[in-house]
């Protein structure tokens, strides 16, 4: 990016190539402009980084999300934070919208590594200070951090889009939770709203690959908005929705924080009974994953009220404790 540059109020936003988009709608709505910065890799497939302004003593921010490609994109955040490090920037702050390796948080097996708590690591080594991140798989992945994490929280914007939503649309909603683990999260959107919750129980025989077993609660005759923190390929939500519509739900609705949509998330999902699909800008979509059922918000403006806050030492706990 060679664009000239327009500082915000002492704050540099840098990007790496993983979702230039969103990190321009941040910068944007600070009131400036990326700084500087070409990334990329050699012929050998080594990432480099090149900053191309003075940082000594600012406030730098690096907008990255550790999405597919997974390790080159992660690689291309650490080395930008090295280079700002050896730059002698004053503060820097590593914004990762999407957190990946985020579901690696524990040993569920014998012999198996524990591959979110050695990225932690890896980014204090790099010589970053602090983390800016959005729905963590698992909210304990802060504690593999000697540093501050802030962690901002995706479903206030869902919870709004949908209790406008629910004006328009006629008969009676319920939220549902497609596993177990997405309980937490769904009994606070339906909170919100003032809806009822209902919860799928699901037994996955192996990775990527899930059944879904029951389903506790009423959903006959209803509108049905199921809530998750990410859909990687598809098999949980979408079986959850055909669950749902073999139960009698009348429209089924889904929404989550990260549309990693890998593997044959697409095709599921078009074929799924799921109406719309509702998802956050934290990982930017191909053109191929761009269709009519998908609708993406953004959440450029939650990230930079933080950057904002965390540049001017003020709280920035109120920008995320409206759901816990």
């Amino acid at each position: 990016m060679t664009s000239t540059v327009k500082t915000v109020d002492g704050i540099k936003i840098f990007s790496g190539n993983s979702n230039k988009p969103l990190a321009q709608r941040i910068a944007r709505s600070l009131g400036g402009e990326l700084a500087i910065c070409e990334a990329g890799q050699f012929s050998d497939g080594e990432s480099f980084v090149k900053i191309g302004e003075i940082v000594r003593g600012i406030d730098c921010f690096v907008i990255q999300s550790t999405s597919n490609p997974v390790n080159d994109n992660l690689m291309e955040l650490l080395i930008t934070i090295d280079a700002l490090r050896r730059a002698s920037a004053g503060r820097i702050t590593a914004v990762i919208p999407y957190y990946g390796y985020a579901r690696q948080d524990r040993k569920a097996r014998a012999r198996d590594p524990i591959s979110a708590k050695l990225v932690a690591d890896l980014f204090q080594a790099a010589g970053a200070d602090r983390i800016l991140t959005m729905d963590l798989h698992s909210a304990q992945i802060q504690g593999f951090f000697s540093m501050p994490v802030d962690h901002m929280l995706g479903n206030p914007m869902l919870v709004d889009y949908y209790k406008n939503k629910i004006k328009e649309i006629e008969g009676d909603f319920v939220v549902v939770a497609p596993d177990i683990g997405s309980v937490k999260r769904s009994r606070s959107f339906a909170e919100e709203i003032d809806i009822p919750l209902a919860i799928i129980d699901k037994r996955r025989p192996e990775a990527n690959v899930s059944e879904v077993m029951s389903v506790i609660g009423d959903v006959k005759d209803k509108n049905v908005i199921m809530v998750d923190d990410m859909i990687d390929t598809a098999g949980t939500i979408c079986n959850a929705a055909q669950a749902m519509h073999e139960k009698g739900a009348k429209r089924i609705f889904a929404c989550c924080t990260h549309p990693v949509l890998s593997g044959p998330a697409i095709e599921r999902i078009q074929k799924s009974a799921i109406e719309e699909l509702v998802v956050l800008d934290t990982i930017q979509l191909s053109s191929d994953k761009q269709i009519d059922k998908i609708k993406q918000l953004s959440v450029c403006d939650i990230f930079a009220n933080a950057i904002k806050a965390i540049h001017n030492n003020e709280s920035v706990s109120k920008l995320f404790d409206k759901l816990l």
